[in-house]
């Protein structure tokens, strides 16, 4: 993969990692297949696998579990000057139905990035749809387009995953001096109280005073050894913002 590639890809992780916010696009039911648009909420999983919580009265619902192909685009706004400028990320793929057996683990994840829609899980009709990605295109501003490798993007659950929570509960417990000296180091963020709350392949995310907020590993991380070799690394790069 070339320097513009890499770059891309890891600007197109951290726009996804960092948002919970999508235009999600789907083929419409009513009209003849015109493509239909909708704004949505969504949560990333452990791998780059993307969900959405939707209730079956909701028009993309009906699109969907008509014809399942669907895009979801990211975007941040440029505020400054262009806007067209704009980072955005399309994700191309199937949206279905997450199966009972996998509801828990999925809505527990769900409520833990947006314990606000909680609430939904106590009205009928909303179910839990993930997206399998087939095709992930970048777009970061004028000439910074392209295709970007679905290695990643279609890649299988990490090593780790059973063991995320005890992995985050030794973080912190142990070493919080390592969250919180990233939150520092990457966001400006003096928070003594801070904490790990979710892993990802990607890095890992901190629940603060302030907010939630994503810390990128430089590469992905299907074992617990990568994941703990990424963390030390974190953790002598951002050691100058150790809070004392």
């Amino acid at each position: 993969m070339n320097t513009s590639k890499i770059q891309y890809e890891l600007n197109a992780v951290n726009l996804f990692r960092s948002s919970n916010t999508a235009i999600l696009s789907t083929l419409s039911k009513s009209t003849d297949d015109y493509p239909f648009g909708s704004f949505v909420t969504f949560v990333s999983n452990s791998n780059r696998e993307l969900f959405i919580y939707a209730s079956d009265i909701a028009e993309h619902t009906k699109n969907i579990l008509n014809d399942s192909r669907a895009c979801v685009t990211i975007s941040s706004v440029n505020n400054d000057g262009d806007k067209q400028a704009s980072a955005r990320l399309s994700l191309m793929g199937d949206l279905t139905r997450v199966a009972k057996d996998e509801v828990k683990n999925y809505q527990s994840r769900f409520f833990k990035f947006l314990p606000e829609s909680e609430r939904y899980s106590h009205i009928h009709g909303f179910h839990l749809y993930r997206l399998t990605i087939l095709k992930a295109r970048w777009i970061g501003g004028f000439g910074a387009i392209g295709w970007l490798d679905t290695t990643h993007w279609t890649a299988a659950v990490p090593d780790w995953q059973s063991g995320e929570e005890s992995m985050i509960e030794h973080m912190n417990e142990d070493h919080s001096n390592v969250v919180c000296s990233a939150l520092n180091g990457m966001f400006d963020i003096i928070d003594p109280k801070a904490q790990m709350l979710a892993l990802c392949t990607d890095g890992y995310y901190i629940l603060s005073a302030e907010g939630q907020f994503f810390i990128p590993f430089h590469q992905p991380c299907y074992s617990e050894t990568d994941v703990r070799a990424a963390l030390i690394k974190q953790a002598k790069a951002y050691r100058t913002f150790e809070l004392v």
